[in-house]
């Protein structure tokens, strides 16, 4: 059985992830799709829409066979640790292909450019230095470092979010000496950020969530944008735990965390680097909300994304020795589901994993497992009430969801 990877988020799963997922089972002639799927928190520093048990099951409905989780240590970190850790689920799971989405959409210009960046190594790190102490963002730094040594055109553009994840699963592959090949398919009408509906089909995340967000609220407004299993999790999940987590229902938490943290305190959790312990404080006495927060602390040399990891690192209490460890890959396989389909090539294929299959939290301990529970309790929190109750048992009480045909 042929399998191809994707590395995915589906914060929520939408068209977009739709046409992606079938272009990539098309392309690379696969007879099964195995995700490797962030947990509750994500690579951006937010918590997820809803659990990741909801979003596996809209994965598994529209057409994904197996979804792994992509442990807290790795998916919300840089796109390098990010890349690497992705890489090596799918990987160890068998996949022939990983197939992912990039507004390039040229496989020979992302290998191009990963050539040109492993013979300009050097240089390229040292650009990358002058343009940080310049004062620029580490992804602005590198857009720069590039652009001054590589203005030739058949290039990647590395300034574009999924381009720049794609050039390192690319080299987490070469790294890790995988097997498998990489494909890529163009992104379809919408950019990753866009904030407006763009098409009357596709739409991206980021303006789903802000629809969800909205003054409306309602969720008939995104009906068209996503596959009819999405719509009825989204309408199941707000029925059943109250609605959706964002960042403003966990801001009181930080608040609380950071208030009652001294400055020494503060630059002991991942990520807080250069005095911004002192920053993060003086912004928390005097901002209402999350918004109002991160309005404050935002600076030209850090971006939105690399300070909302900051605060969740925090907000969880992850210190920089439980992140900063020399394992460079994911140790196991976390199952969250699986189709028929898949259930059959985890019986077939598992006996020849390089990692162990874990589907029972009791039978397996590891610390990024204790990561990820600690997360999840936290991630709970968003909620109130008999939603809190369950969300808080669902990670143990909970085993893979097993989706019949």
């Amino acid at each position: 059985m042929k399998a191809v990877g994707v590395v995915v988020e589906y914060n929520p799963f939408h068209n977009g992830h739709l046409f992606h997922l079938q272009q990539a089972k098309e392309q690379s002639g696969a007879d099964i799709s195995i995700a490797a799927m962030s947990g509750n928190f994500l690579q951006r520093g937010e918590p997820a829409l809803v659990s990741k048990w909801a979003r596996t099951k809209m994965a598994l409905e529209a057409g994904v066979d197996i979804v792994f989780e992509l442990p807290y240590r790795f998916a919300t970190q840089h796109a390098e640790t990010f890349a690497e850790g992705s890489v090596s689920i799918l990987s160890a799971a068998g996949c022939d292909t990983l197939c992912f989405g990039s507004e390039s959409g040229d496989l020979e210009a992302f290998n191009k450019t990963v050539t040109f960046l492993e013979e300009n190594n050097e240089d390229f790190q040292d650009r990358i230095r002058l343009y940080t102490r310049e004062g620029y963002s580490y992804p602005k730094s590198i857009a720069l470092s590039f652009q001054s040594l590589a203005p030739d055109e058949s290039f990647i553009d590395i300034s574009r979010p999924n381009n720049i994840l794609g050039l390192h699963y690319i080299q987490a592959i070469i790294r890790q000496k995988s097997l498998m090949k990489a494909e890529t398919i163009t992104r379809k009408s919408a950019g990753y950020h866009d904030e407006h509906f763009a098409s009357a089909t596709i739409a991206s995340a980021t303006s789903i969530r802000k629809a969800l967000f909205g003054a409306a609220g309602e969720i008939d407004n995104i009906k068209q944008y996503v596959p009819e299993a999405t719509y009825e999790q989204l309408t199941n999940y707000r029925d059943q735990y109250g609605g959706f987590h964002s960042w403003e229902n966990y801001w009181p938490l930080l608040k609380y965390k950071l208030l009652q943290s001294s400055p020494s305190e503060l630059k002991g959790f991942y990520e807080v680097e250069e005095g911004l312990e002192n920053r993060l404080l003086a912004a928390a006495a005097s901002s209402e909300s999350f918004q109002q927060f991160m309005e404050c602390i935002k600076t030209k040399r850090y971006t939105w994304t690399r300070l909302q990891r900051v605060c969740l690192h925090i907000l969880t209490n992850t210190s920089k020795n439980t992140m900063k460890t020399s394992q460079k890959t994911v140790n196991y396989l976390r199952l969250l589901g699986a189709t028929e389909k898949g259930r059959s090539y985890l019986n077939y294929k598992k006996k020849d994993f390089s990692l162990p299959l874990v589907s029972k939290l009791s039978a397996f301990s590891d610390p990024d497992i204790e990561l990820d529970i600690k997360a999840s309790r936290i991630y709970a929190l968003g909620q109130t009430g008999r939603g809190q109750e369950q969300l808080l048992a669902e990670e143990f009480a909970r085993p893979p969801i097993m989706l019949k045909s």
